[in-house]
């Protein structure tokens, strides 16, 4: 019975070897979709119902998989070839008779790429090698729903990581084949084609040139603790502007509750005031929101540069935007390098 929330994937520098299974990263919404007979729910990566948005999907995966099952994958919408993230978004509508027209102008697909339950009975618990084999039978492939590629050829996987980001998709995944499926665990590996993180957005800096908003100050979760983390920037003139506007009703009430009053956490270990430093006053906002940005390295618990912004992450809860998604590279002593 939903929810159920999904097993990710920890961000590794290089492709792993041994015992994987390769997959294509696709670039959509993570989605556990739920069958029983005619009763059809779509799940989330938040575990919130996301069945209301894709109509199409519902008819697609009753011609498609097991009248009893629940499977794992991604809701993707290709656009001139390529997986269109964008207009993928665009399908999380308000109103339903804009879904509806959505569904027809811009249908979506599925991609399966792990099976939990099949029938009565529960896959949880059997190796990634047998899920994946019972995946391949459980699946009628159709026009809107397919099973993902895998391939355990690491030579292979990688000319994938090169070819297919020509498609949209961006990076690769190696899954363990005896792993059990382990939910909210990060127990597989993603290779991407650049370092990316969802983060929270605590607040804002202005721009120095005037009232328009300057650089989105980001935290990630350290248990129960908001983190700063840097900020984010690179936005061309308009774009400020119009995140004035935007980010409004944020700014409301969030001088109240904000995490970082009083906080060693927060930018520059800032007491009880917003003000209290020439570079590290900031306007606070509600931490509701989370955006996906692109960083080159850490640097301790800090981005090392400024972040660059990539995209609106709404699909994520703010307390899911952890360090555990992060790259942790080695330890290595200076010395050790130089006398190598």
């Amino acid at each position: 019975m939903p929810p159920v929330s999904p097993m990710l994937a920890k961000s590794v520098p290089e492709m792993p070897t041994g015992d994987f299974l390769y997959e294509p990263k696709w670039d959509g919404f993570r989605s556990i979709i739920f069958r029983d007979g005619d009763e059809v729910e779509i799940g989330s990566r938040n575990e919130k119902p996301m069945t209301r948005y894709f109509p199409d999907i519902v008819e697609a995966v009753k011609a498609a998989l097991p009248p009893k099952c629940v499977v794992d994958g991604e809701i993707v919408v290709p656009q001139d070839g390529r997986l269109d993230f964008e207009t993928l978004q665009q399908r999380i509508h308000p109103a339903e008779s804009r879904v509806r027209k959505l569904a027809a102008e811009t249908p979506a697909q599925f991609i399966g790429f792990d099976l939990l339950a099949v029938g009565k009975e529960s896959l949880m618990d059997k190796p990634f090698r047998d899920r994946r084999t019972a995946l391949e039978k459980a699946i009628t492939r159709t026009a809107d729903v397919h099973v993902t590629p895998a391939t355990d050829d690491v030579t292979t996987a990688t000319q994938w990581f090169t070819e297919f980001e020509g498609a949209g998709l961006d990076g690769v995944v190696a899954k363990p084949l005896d792993i059990v499926y382990s939910p909210d665990k990060r127990v597989m590996f993603k290779i991407k084609h650049a370092r990316t993180a969802d983060c929270v957005l605590a607040g804002f800096r202005w721009h120095k040139s005037g009232p328009v908003i300057g650089s989105l100050v980001l935290g990630l979760y350290d248990g129960d603790q908001l983190r700063h983390v840097g900020v984010a920037a690179s936005f061309p003139m308009k774009r400020r502007a119009e995140l004035v506007e935007e980010l409004a009703p944020l700014r409301v009430g969030a001088d109240q509750e904000h995490p970082w009053i009083g906080s060693e956490f927060g930018p520059g270990g800032i007491p009880n005031r917003w003000n209290s430093g020439k570079d590290m006053s900031f306007e606070p906002l509600r931490p509701e929101r989370v955006i996906e940005v692109a960083y080159d390295q850490m640097e301790g618990m800090r981005f090392r540069h400024t972040a660059q912004f990539r995209r609106w992450r709404d699909d994520r809860t703010p307390t899911s935007c952890t360090f555990a998604q992060l790259e942790r590279p080695l330890t290595y002593a200076l010395s050790d390098v130089l006398t190598s």
